[in-house]
């Protein structure tokens, strides 16, 4: 990309020698340098228009799509590790001649690092175009295209002209997760003291009566209530109470002395999403401590709106705590 300082310089060059064909053309006189002089004119005034060749009001959308073949537009989201297409349609107005255009495109984290993208085509009689470009394997994290710059020079190379446009929309990288097909620690539970179900119907009914409903198809005869059924004239079942159920609670460490490198700490957050993936699949009311530079806690809930919010805060965790896990556990309320 020109400098403004080279642009200002090849500006000046050329004055200097237009200046020398004006004065070839007063002392000389004759034929050669009147042709030389009109030669400069004719190539002046293309570069000048240059300027008006609508590439400073350039338009654009982005389109993206997971490289695996699901597309993200709706979501937006994917794992960690997965590559992401991007496709830019690109509509320069106006009419006068562009060769070419180079387009430059970047990809910021919310950490501040990006990767910068850089491809040209030839636009089309209708001046419009579209360019293709995967991205590397994304890494956890929340990201955003900065504006998009798109640039084209004369015929000559001489001058560039440069325009931007913006069509940024951010997307979620959500940590890698594993497939948990089994845990033996939850499934003993469900039939213990230690039941992590959410599910009301899960929980195991105590001897105390809570009081009376309908009768449902299949009720064994001794949970029919009598007095109810005589007194109503239709068929009532006992209701009893349900013994109250724990819930599962995981507790990240954000302690940076924890972790030698940070690859160990992707894979705690790996593992934590995993869980948590699974707890959800099979209904478990699960919550979250998060304990680093401050103390992030979701009590335990099973909806896919608490699922969401989890998702969104593993996203954005770094290892930022300076206070070991359970000293910052004891300070927090």
């Amino acid at each position: 990309m020109l400098t403004a300082k080279a642009t200002m310089f090849r500006w000046r060059m050329f004055g200097i020698i237009y200046i020398g064909a004006l004065l070839f053309l007063l002392f000389q006189g004759g034929k050669t340098s009147l042709m030389l002089f009109c030669i400069l004119n004719v190539l002046l005034l293309y570069l000048v228009m240059g300027r008006w060749s609508g590439i400073g009001n350039v338009t654009g959308m982005r389109r993206l799509s997971n490289a695996a073949g699901g597309v993200s537009q709706s979501e937006h989201t994917l794992s960690a590790g997965a590559r992401m297409e991007v496709h830019i349609s690109i509509r320069v107005p106006g009419v006068w001649p562009i060769p070419y255009i180079l387009v430059r495109d970047r990809l910021v984290r919310q950490n501040g690092s990006s990767v910068p993208f850089e491809a040209s085509f030839v636009p089309s009689y209708r001046r419009a175009g579209e360019i293709t470009y995967t991205t590397p394997p994304l890494e956890r994290g929340v990201y955003q295209f900065a504006p998009t710059e798109c640039s084209t020079r004369d015929i000559f190379g001489l001058f560039e002209h440069v325009g931007s446009f913006e069509s940024s929309v951010p997307f979620s990288v959500y940590p890698r997760m594993v497939s948990i097909r089994q845990w033996r620690q939850l499934k003993l539970g469900v039939k213990g003291p230690y039941s992590t179900s959410s599910s009301r119907l899960s929980a195991k009914e105590t001897t105390q009566i809570n009081g009376v409903r309908e009768y449902i198809y299949g009720d064994r005869l001794s949970r029919i209530h009598w007095n109810a059924t005589a007194r109503t004239g239709q068929w009532k079942s006992k209701e009893f109470e349900r013994e109250s159920l724990p819930r599962t609670v995981f507790v990240l460490d954000r302690y940076s002395g924890s972790y030698e490198n940070q690859e160990q700490f992707e894979t705690g957050v790996s593992v934590i999403a995993s869980l948590l993936e699974f707890g959800f699949r099979r209904a478990t009311a699960v919550g979250l401590v998060s304990a680093g530079e401050s103390v992030d806690s979701f009590a335990p809930q099973s909806s896919s709106d608490h699922r969401l919010m989890l998702m969104n805060h593993l996203v954005k965790v770094q290892p930022d705590g300076t206070t070991p896990l359970y000293r910052m556990l004891r300070q927090s309320s």
